[in-house]
């Protein structure tokens, strides 16, 4: 018999966002998985706290850190991907105006970047301010998380079955993800399908500003003559690969279809393959793993982020303890 070495590759979190969208949750969480935490060090330093540890880590970055400029953080973190040995992602925490102010309003404290004696008018303009600034970090990051309607729970358990380590998870996590090939493939796909080759809603004016969360687009996708193949197809190949997964002990699946926007088509099929899995019962070893459904480039652009198709069942952690507020 033949033993492959296999090298153990090391995650590095990015969390940066909106201040008030919980970031320093997350960040809390992250440490209750075992991470190392650092918030807010010098973008000087980030390679410096990388190489001297071999712990997971996971750094806070905002418009508090010294020398902030959106380009040093995409620079710094171009760095870091080029290192051997680290799996290194970027999330980003938002959430919509009015819940910002909300939760501002309510703990009473200032926003970092507003310097106005007066209330509400300094932090609405603080906020935009802040999104503007951020909008290249948001633009290039691989996950956003809105944390607008998003229960404490549901905050930790989807930071959980993001990032939890191998022996944390229960059962095999399954994330679906439908991304834009031109912005790039995700890094952390296990497996990707391509749908450019389906006819493209794009190029019909009534569909160009819908997406494949809309039923129009929907029928449009489906009408293709080789769409019904090809998804029958993709489910095949899922009903093979998925149990063998959970067979070899893996705990994080990702599976990413692309297409040209990441709007339509790619969109469609993710949609389609959620609701076959979710009810799929010869799909053995998955009943009650949990689904999770991303669009990444509707995130980017703040119109979609994710949600459950069938979320983990509950943990005997103190959710309740978890509050999302203000940094």
């Amino acid at each position: 018999m033949t033993t492959m070495s296999v090298t153990a590759v090391r995650r590095i979190l990015l969390v940066t966002g909106l201040s008030g969208a919980g970031k320093s949750s997350i960040l809390r969480i992250m440490e209750d998985l075992g991470y190392e935490v650092t918030d807010n060090p010098p973008l000087t330093l980030l390679e410096a706290l990388v190489t001297r540890s071999d712990n997971p880590l996971a750094i806070g970055i905002d418009v508090r850190t010294r020398g902030f400029e959106a380009r040093a953080v995409l620079d710094a973190l171009a760095r870091l991907r080029a290192l051997a040995g680290l799996h290194v992602e970027l999330l980003f925490a938002t959430a919509e105006t009015d819940i910002l102010l909300r939760r501002f309003t309510a703990t009473r404290r200032r926003h970092p970047l507003d310097n106005s004696t007066g209330a509400a008018p300094g932090l609405s303009a603080s906020i935009a301010q802040e999104v503007a600034l951020l909008a290249p970090l948001r633009a290039a990051t691989d996950l956003v998380i809105d944390t607008s309607d998003l229960p404490p729970p549901d905050l930790r358990r989807l930071i959980e079955s993001r990032f939890g380590r191998p022996d944390d998870a229960e059962s095999l996590t399954v994330t679906l993800m439908s991304f834009a090939y031109p912005a790039g493939l995700p890094r952390e796909a296990d497996m990707v399908f391509d749908a450019r080759f389906l006819r493209n809603p794009h190029y019909d004016g009534a569909l160009k500003a819908m997406t494949g969360l809309d039923e129009a687009v929907r029928d449009y996708v489906h009408g293709d003559p080789d769409y019904p193949v090809f998804f029958s197809r993709i489910m095949d190949l899922l009903r093979l690969v998925l149990p063998r997964f959970v067979t070899e002990g893996k705990k994080h699946a990702t599976i990413a279809v692309g297409c040209s926007g990441g709007q339509h088509r790619s969109v469609t099929l993710v949609e389609e393959i959620a609701a076959a899995l979710g009810h799929s019962a010869d799909i053995t070893h998955l009943s009650d793993g949990p689904i999770v459904v991303m669009h990444r480039e509707l995130a980017r652009q703040g119109r979609s982020a994710w949600r459950w198709v069938r979320p983990p069942s509950p943990r005997a952690t103190p959710d309740e303890q978890i509050r999302i507020e203000p940094s």
